[in-house]
């Protein structure tokens, strides 16, 4: 055998036959498959068949087919109010740390030393590993009247009444505290992968500072804002704990309200239905403003 064949990489081996390449690759992802189809999607096919079930104070659910749930959702007020403060608040909250977000994340990526950079990002991932209902716990000594926050303004001359607990202002600050360092995390890495030289090329044609951004660091970091925005909307539109513990007994939100329809009341076709009614809005939602912002995005690209 000569050197020239021995450097030939072997070919490699052949596909059995029979057994077209395809059909491997779906052999191989069968198990992951499967994982899937009975971790998420049974549990839903099962609570979809719950919410068309009927509801009876004595038997608690009896089995039906009717759609008397979703009927009783969008025949009370109630039940509508709560679903679209659920979204008016999810909204202003994504809006909030999008605003925060990008000017953080942006000061981080560019004018941060590697070094204090990842200190800095360790200091604002620590708050993840805390538990929501500890973190809330700790705004409600902030937001309460007697709080830390009334004692600091108190040094100022404030008397008055705060009125953040048990409010919607009160609800958004703490969903804002749960919800920034996901969307710092997510556009810090995508201000990094853009490159500087393309703004420094901007700035030498005589483009001013925010002139850049809004020309060329924003529409490429346009699919990075999009997935910052998107978690940080369907995580507010889930919350659970902020609602119920700065909101209070008398403050409603969706996912509470589910809770309390399933544990407490019992009705658990009603909370299913309220459930997939939830989550329906959420996926509508999520899906007609990222084709939006991709459609617009395309024009800038252009």
């Amino acid at each position: 055998m000569s050197m020239t064949e021995m450097a030939v990489d072997p070919a490699p081996p052949p596909t059995p036959a029979g057994m077209p390449r395809r059909l491997g690759a779906a052999w191989l992802s069968a198990p992951a498959m499967i994982f899937v189809a009975l971790g998420l999607l049974a549990p839903l096919a099962l609570m979809l068949r719950n919410s068309l079930n009927r509801y009876d104070p004595a038997e608690l659910m009896i089995s039906a087919v009717t759609a008397e749930n979703y009927t009783k959702f969008f025949g009370d007020a109630f039940y509508q109010e709560v679903l679209w403060r659920t979204v008016g608040i999810s909204a202003l909250s994504t809006v909030i740390c999008l605003a925060a977000g990008i000017p953080l994340a942006y000061f981080l990526a560019r004018h941060v030393a590697p070094g204090t950079k990842r200190v800095l990002l360790l200091a604002i991932l620590v708050p993840l590993l805390i538990g929501n209902a500890v973190r809330t716990s700790a705004w409600m000594l902030i937001l309460n009247d007697r709080g830390v926050l009334a004692a600091f303004l108190g040094l100022f001359g404030w008397d008055g009444h705060l009125g953040l607990m048990y409010s919607s202002a009160g609800v958004t600050i703490g969903l804002v505290s749960v919800l920034l360092p996901f969307m710092v995390i997510t556009l810090n890495s995508v201000f990094e992968s853009i490159d500087q030289n393309l703004e420094d090329a901007g700035q030498s044609l005589g483009a001013g500072h925010l002139t850049v951004m809004r020309r060329i660091v924003l529409p490429l970091a346009m699919p990075g804002i999009l997935a910052g925005s998107v978690l940080c909307f369907i995580l507010s539109m889930n919350a659970y704990a902020t609602p119920v513990l700065i909101g209070g007994p008398t403050f409603h939100m969706m996912a509470p309200t589910v809770y309390q329809q399933i544990a407490k009341v019992m009705n658990w076709p009603f909370g299913a239905a309220l459930a997939f009614i939830l989550m329906a809005v959420t996926l509508i939602l999520t899906v007609g403003v990222s084709v939006l912002v991709q459609r617009r995005y395309r024009k800038w690209s252009e």
